[in-house]
């Protein structure tokens, strides 16, 4: 039952980053072959609109060179691997737009570190994923280039299905097996909930162990970068070359290796999970308690010692998000003037007007609200009422984690606490959509690592995630444990 591959789908001639190593080295496929099937399958899956900005030339030229690089024995740790990488991660000479239409037409001088380190270690990036503008969001409505749809609900004839966001379009690329893996940002859940939604695996690690250098930034304190992937052990790969200190971001851990695709390999013999009193107890839908009877039967099959947690100040996250999360937003975004890149109006007549025409007509109408929204809680006499008080909610949730974490390796929850919902269903109502982020945004207060995998199915057949989550550089706990729910899932 917990597995989402569909029969009919488009497929691979591998099915893992671990399995397509094996037969590049072996000699039984060629980097250039396994990237002609993933162009094959992108070219004619359009209707997706995963892609911003498509890099098949550079890609096919990178692949004969991975292909040298084999027979000269010369093949680095993801050699030949075709990945997809968010457009809002800096990629020297390639278009990002972070899907605004203030940066439709930047093209960086320099590689983000994360994009960097995966290039050197031989991933080939076929392309830049749709997201919501500036990462805003969680449908990849808001992008200026449109909405992506949600591989599997075409295939269950459900064509108007969010992705998820604002990754959706990287998690999209995965689920439709139009790559290997792919890159993202989690801000408040923009690499677990997509992950949840389209039936494949995300991780957004411990704050700091991935490089911010050349991300274009939604909120600084907030904004980390993780990986998607059909498996655990797939988004273990990328984040073992993701995950490393760079002095050019002041965030950036130093000496933190975990060595993640070793933990696949390393079970728990002894294993507490954590469950979240307050979670369990707040109004459950259809949804959230399918994955809640699902925790409790794994709990069962993994013999681990289920304990409950108290997180007081849980119910107070997502509002103490949003507030940190929109200032930030506001300061970040100050830079888009139109005086030294970026989309600049015609329509002025002196420097005020320009600034003013300019963000108007670059930024959405959510990015707009954003930025409003975070410009009034960093204001004269509103900073101490709504932001300082946010920042100190903020302390209270990592402190609860942290005694939480003093009685459990883990705390398992459901990532999100609906499936997919149609594109457009929450156009009228945006608090409704802000709460679909209700589960995940208090790890990112925290600086925690999470993990989502696919942990079932609602009742329309749409996948439904589990989410991991562990304390602060523990991610080999994260990715052992939810190896071993992977494996428990397949016999159950």
């Amino acid at each position: 039952m917990t597995n989402l591959i569909l029969k009919d789908e488009k497929s691979l001639p591998v099915n893992s980053i671990a399995q397509a190593r094996n037969k590049l080295i072996c000699g039984d496929l060629t980097a250039s072959m396994l990237l002609e099937h993933c162009l094959t399958l992108s070219k004619t899956s359009s209707d997706l609109n995963v892609f911003i900005t498509e890099t098949f030339g550079t890609a096919q030229k990178k692949a004969e060179l991975a292909d040298v690089n084999l027979i000269d024995g010369k093949a680095a740790a993801l050699n030949g691997i075709p990945i997809a990488v968010k457009d809002n991660f800096c990629t020297k000479g390639v278009l990002t737009t972070a899907g605004s239409k203030t940066l439709e037409n930047f093209v960086p001088t320099y590689e983000s570190g994360v994009s960097e380190r995966l290039f050197d270690a031989g991933a080939i990036c076929i392309g830049k994923t749709n997201l919501d503008e500036f990462a805003m969001g969680s449908s990849t409505e808001t992008s200026y280039f449109g909405p992506t749809k949600n591989p599997f609900g075409l295939k269950l004839n459900m064509p108007n299905l969010t992705p998820g966001g604002s990754s959706g379009g990287s998690a999209a690329a995965v689920a439709a097996n139009l790559v290997l893996g792919a890159i993202g940002t989690d801000t408040g859940g923009s690499i677990r909930q997509p992950a949840s939604f389209c039936g494949i695996v995300g991780m957004k690690p411990t704050y700091g162990a991935c490089s911010r250098w050349g991300i274009i930034a939604y909120a600084s304190s907030l904004d980390q970068a993780g990986a998607f992937g059909k498996s655990v052990n797939d988004v273990a790969a990328l984040l073992d070359i993701m995950i490393g200190h760079d002095q050019r971001d002041s965030t950036s851990i130093p000496n933190f290796q975990p060595g993640l695709e070793q933990a696949v390999k390393t079970p728990l013999h002894s294993l507490r999970i954590g469950v979240i009193n307050q979670l369990v107890a707040s109004k459950a839908t259809e949804e959230t308690r399918t994955i809640w009877n699902k925790i409790q039967h794994l709990s069962k099959v993994l013999s681990a010692d289920v304990r409950e947690v108290n997180l007081p100040h849980f119910s107070y996250a997502l509002p103490a998000y949003y507030i940190i999360a929109l200032s930030e937003a506001s300061s970040n975004l100050a830079r888009y003037d139109g005086v030294r890149y970026g989309h600049r109006t015609k329509n002025f007549s002196e420097l005020t007007e320009m600034y003013e025409n300019t963000r108007s007509e670059g930024f959405g109408a959510e990015v707009k609200q954003r930025i409003l929204l975070g410009t009034f809680s960093l204001s004269s006499g509103y900073y101490d009422q709504f932001y300082q008080k946010a920042l100190k909610i903020r302390r209270l949730v990592a402190n609860d984690f942290q005694a939480a974490f003093e009685n459990c390796d883990v705390i398992l929850s459901p990532t999100t606490p609906t499936g997919a919902f149609e594109l457009g269903s929450h156009e009228s109502d945006p608090v409704s959509m802000y709460l679909e982020d209700a589960f995940t945004v208090p790890i990112n207060l925290a600086g925690l690592p999470a993990l989502s995998l696919p942990g079932g199915r609602d009742s329309r057949g749409m996948p439904l995630g589990i989410q991991v989550i562990g304390p602060r550089k523990g991610d080999a706990t994260v990715v052992q444990v939810a190896a071993m729910i992977e494996k428990a899932l397949a016999y159950i």
